[in-house]
């Protein structure tokens, strides 16, 4: 994993995670690889995915079963939906809105690009 220097790295790795719960990669009930299983994958610091692990424990998207390891909760799709769309129309929705407006792209451009893009991407 290749790490952007401007975000936490525990914030990089909750994001990973969250990308493979919301694309339905890990699923609900799926165990996660161990706190040392995913430093090692990662090159990171053990305390590092420890404190990315906590971090989604305690807003309910993952839970840990004591000497068993960490799951996916039950809810974790929709809280993730719902953290992650509030995250994006709060901070990249604005910026986006600018640009189209700068640029003048028009939303039925827009339209037509994102069902290309649905075309490529899950067909």
């Amino acid at each position: 994993m290749e790490f952007i220097g401007t975000q936490p790295i525990y914030l990089q790795i909750v994001d990973l995670i969250a990308e493979n719960i919301l694309s339905r990669k890990w699923v609900e009930g799926e165990r996660l690889a161990s706190v040392r299983e995913l430093a090692i994958q990662i090159e990171v610091n053990p305390n590092t995915v420890l404190r990315s692990f906590t971090y989604l424990q305690n807003r309910n998207v993952i839970f840990n079963k004591r000497g068993i390891g960490y799951f996916v909760a039950e809810s974790a799709y929709e809280v993730l939906l719902n953290i992650k769309r509030t995250e994006f129309i709060k901070k990249n929705a604005p910026q986006f809105f600018r640009t189209m407006d700068l640029l003048d792209i028009k939303i039925s451009e827009l339209n037509r690009l994102y069902t290309l893009y649905k075309k490529e991407h899950h067909s």
